[in-house]
């Protein structure tokens, strides 16, 4: 659910927040991880098979998906690049694909695009990844993947392999209601690997070479009435890379907390379970200007018994913080402030540091000096 090129995201955010219906079901939310589930979804516990990164939506009223990229770069760049089938706050809309692009640049301007194609433009394979919105396209087998974005006088062509295997939070869907009665799905095909290409900005074309991640999202209601909060990050530490998000369901669903963790060292997953994972924070603050608890340290301990880690990001400073409200204007913001709408989003950096225990002892220590991890906060903050 990383977003570091997240712009486009918090505007069609905001924009929808007027717009979304609360879903009829109530109850608590989970993640399918059950035998029963695994069959019913015709998934194997075991491996990810290439199709289920190909289209898992028709794209018709009451759905949304997407295929998100993001790159860093070794010239100190970040690019995202993402394939939606629509707006997904506003899942009863018809298919409308769009392409976003942002490229970050240090000490230049940020590089916005959005592409939008007509709904005869947009294909997708059921079969793997293989989707194309008018002239942008991206092809892969959960391995290898190439990229083409192309609008006005911005060109890029990336390839990403992966270097970690496909993994998914057991079965990649969490059901939200007793009754199952929503959903959102989520597949790191690349948890990481390394990226090749070109990136032409006016004329000006030069080449690129990083780190990368790869997901795929779908599901069937708004986040904005599915989600009340999250924390969400993932790094690269020395050998090992982690993913790490501690998600809190609406009050509708009984504010049930929805762990994910991911720890991978030398490319092969070696933590997984949920379960086994304490979340915890030190150092809420709220933040001033969005008004949201703030944690300086965000921390997962993972233990199995035969196995413990502790991942922990510490802030440094803030990147971003964003009250959508704010990005309105006229009578969509009097709309979003009279129905109390006060989502906001914030993005940090600071160090990441992973601790391997044995015996109850620190055993092994490495720290990531350059960590980015991010705050999505749709609800309301406690006494607001």
């Amino acid at each position: 659910m990383k977003r570091w090129g997240f712009l486009p995201f918090v505007i069609v955010v905001a924009l929808a927040a007027c717009a979304t219906s609360a879903p009829t079901s109530s109850g608590t939310a989970a993640t399918a991880v059950s035998g029963s589930e695994y069959a019913a979804l015709g998934l194997s516990p075991e491996r990810v098979a290439a199709w289920e990164d190909g289209a898992r939506t028709t794209g018709a009223a009451g759905t949304y998906e997407w295929w998100y990229f993001d790159f860093n770069l070794d010239n100190g760049s970040t690019l995202v690049i993402t394939y939606l089938t629509k707006d997904f706050t506003r899942p009863q809309t018809q298919l409308a694909p769009f392409v976003t692009f942002t490229l970050d640049r240090p000490g230049k301007p940020t590089v916005s695009k959005t592409v939008t194609a007509a709904p005869a433009d947009f294909s997708a394979s059921r079969e793997g990844c293989d989707v194309k919105i008018g002239a942008n396209w991206v092809r892969g087998d959960l391995h290898d993947y190439a990229l083409h974005f192309s609008e006005g006088d911005v060109q890029a062509d990336i390839t990403l392999h992966g270097t970690v295997p496909p993994w998914r939070p057991g079965t990649g869907y969490s059901f939200f209601g007793g009754d199952k009665g929503h959903y959102f799905a989520w597949l790191p095909s690349v948890p990481q690997g390394t990226v090749s290409g070109t990136v032409s900005i006016a004329g000006q074309s030069g080449a690129v070479s990083g780190v990368g991640y790869h997901d795929h999202n779908w599901g069937d209601a708004s986040m904005l009435d599915l989600i009340h909060d999250w924390y969400w990050g993932r790094a690269q530490i020395g050998s090992y890379t982690v993913i790490a998000s501690y998600i809190t369901a609406s009050g509708t669903y009984g504010s049930t907390p929805l762990p994910i963790f991911m720890l991978a060292r030398d490319g092969a997953i070696i933590a997984d379970d949920a379960t086994k994972v304490r979340f915890s924070t030190e150092g809420v603050y709220s933040d001033p200007y969005t008004g949201k608890p703030v944690a300086a340290v965000v921390a997962y301990d993972y233990d199995d018994g035969a196995s413990r880690y502790r991942i922990t990001f510490r802030r440094g400073a803030d990147l971003v913080r964003t009250r959508f409200v704010d990005m309105l204007g006229g009578f969509e913001s009097f709309l979003a402030r009279l129905s109390g709408f006060d989502g906001a989003y914030l993005r940090f950096t600071g160090t990441v540091t992973l601790e391997r225990f044995e015996a109850g002892q620190v055993v092994e220590t490495k720290t990531e000096s350059s960590a980015v991890w991010e705050l999505m906060y749709f609800g309301h903050a406690p006494g607001r």
